[in-house]
């Protein structure tokens, strides 16, 4: 897969990972690039043909992007990570939490006209609970059994927020290319490969802008920058704080949609000068979070203090509020943790300076920038910061064995925001040790909770998260959609799907 639309970046593939607007917000705004006068172009998208269209299995985030509009999963998810059932019909759990039953809407059928059974989507589900992709949201799901027009999911833990996890593409037959259930099927044409709004498509969904898509295929990234280019795509779907990123040129428009992928700092709690508590929350307030995520980030990233994206319900704004950066706050706790200002202007606690090592993977600009940023925010508090820049391979192997007092990481969480590899004793992300029993008690609380109690929830376990410090977040990352200038509007897309209610869009 090219790198221009790889996987966001993660820490390891066993951790929060799978696969945030300019402000705390869920519907971002376009950012013109240029304003010239439109010319009329041909809406195709992008697609590599000789790469697999598998929903589940295909490792082309290209093609991947195309499945919004070729498949659909029990629910989907909006900006704000809510789920909305979509090939569910209803669904029920038990007193514990550990089983649930999704009931299947009947009339929904796949594009060859079949009927989409229980067993199917149980299926689809089994393919995904062990497939690179899907594996750690799933990694859960003690059994999944098909019933009468049901699925029935059981877990071994607890959790009050499972349909979030559930927006899952269900396909159906083998090969690179199943069958599924959503608006369009992918047919090939003259030799070329085209998309074309199914016969027997629920038009009680809304009327769709396109009666046939064509695709342009491409081989790489160089190839998919010049379709872009000229006008052969309409849209490209991209990361531009990745370390691959290519250029674009031309006049185009740039949307903004909210991710999971949390930009952070982990700390190094079971050795080292940040076993101080007192330290740790000192930490907390000297992240400039705000330039980071509009300047260093050029605004696509949203400032965030706590684990969870800003413009979901979790989100508790107060108490992010009291964890603004504040070199006065931070001096203050400096100094009543007994980490008194030296003749140099290090701080030290009897004969300890305070000197912390900041490791950082040199393989993306932009996060090397944040951790420089971070180093001159640490030293004005007195804080003397050695900041090594590591190889991909060098940088895991410091956090494996714990050569460090701070990391700067980035990780894509599940969509309920459970912050358990990061926190939990042998957690695969736990690289800094952190171990506190009360936390570990919270966050039992929040895996099982629904509705508002878990919203209550994630504001107590967040809380002792800034007493008892395991890292210190920055912001969360925007995804972005690239399009020809004023050829399309009325863009919502999601994390999951870039088309996310495609018939709200108005297409030149």
């Amino acid at each position: 897969m090219c790198a221009l639309l790889a996987a966001l970046f993660l820490l390891t593939l066993g951790g929060c990972g799978e696969e945030a607007p300019i402000a705390p917000t869920p519907t971002p705004t376009p950012v013109p690039t240029a304003a010239p006068e439109p010319e009329p172009v041909e809406f195709a998208l992008p697609c590599y043909p000789e790469h697999s269209f598998h929903p589940v299995t295909s490792d082309n985030r290209t093609n991947l992007n195309l499945g919004g509009l070729l498949y659909e999963g029990l629910f989907a998810l909006d900006q704000r990570f809510e789920p909305h059932p979509v090939l569910c019909q209803d669904y029920s759990t038990s007193e514990d939490g550990r089983t649930w039953t999704f009931t299947l809407r009947p009339e929904v059928t796949f594009s060859d006209g079949s009927p989409v059974t229980a067993a199917l989507v149980a299926s689809a589900l089994e393919e995904a609970r062990n497939s690179p992709l899907y594996s750690a949201r799933l990694a859960q799901v003690a059994s999944i059994r098909a019933g009468q027009g049901a699925v029935t999911i059981t877990l071994k833990t607890p959790n009050g927020a499972l349909p979030a996890l559930l927006d899952v593409p269900i396909s159906k037959g083998g090969g690179d290319r199943p069958l599924g259930t959503g608006p369009y099927v992918l047919l090939e044409q003259e030799d070329e490969l085209v998309l074309r709004v199914r016969s027997d498509w629920r038009q009680g969904t809304g009327a769709l802008p396109r009666q046939e898509i064509p695709l342009c295929a491409v081989r790489g990234a160089e190839e998919l920058m010049q379709a872009f280019d000229t006008h052969s795509a309409a849209l490209v779907a991209t990361d531009l704080t990745g370390g691959g990123t290519v250029g674009f040129s031309g006049s185009f428009e740039t949307m903004d949609y909210p991710t999971s992928t949390m930009v952070f700092v982990g700390i190094n709690t079971r050795r080292g000068p940040c076993r101080d508590t007192v330290l740790c929350q000192a930490l907390q307030r000297l992240a400039d979070r705000q330039t980071m995520a509009e300047v260093l980030l050029a605004r696509h990233g949203v400032p965030a203090a706590l684990p969870a994206a800003p413009g979901c319900g979790l989100y508790p704004e107060g108490l992010a509020g009291e964890l603004e950066f504040s070199l006065r706050t931070a001096e203050e706790l400096l100094t009543g943790g007994g980490w008194l200002p030296g003749e140099d202007g290090v701080r030290q606690k009897g004969r300890e300076r305070l000197e912390l090592t900041l490791v950082v993977s040199e393989d993306n600009l932009q996060r090397v920038s944040l951790a420089e940023r971070l180093a001159e925010d640490l030293k004005q508090a007195g804080i003397s910061v050695t900041l090594r820049k590591l190889s991909w391979e060098r940088y895991l192997a410091a956090l494996a064995q714990g050569n460090f007092d701070l990391y700067l990481g980035e990780v894509r969480m599940t969509a309920d925001f459970d912050p358990a590899a990061l926190i939990a004793p042998g957690g695969s992300l736990n690289y800094g040790g952190y171990s506190d029993g009360e936390a570990q008690r919270l966050l039992t609380a929040f895996q099982g909770a629904a509705g508002p109690a878990r919203r209550e929830a994630a504001e107590a376990l967040y809380l002792r998260l800034t007493e008892v410090p395991p890292f210190v977040v920055l912001c969360f990352k925007n995804g972005s959609v690239l399009t020809q200038w004023r050829q399309i509007s009325g863009l919502t897309p999601t994390q999951q799907n870039i088309f996310y209610e495609f018939t709200q869009w108005n297409i030149a």
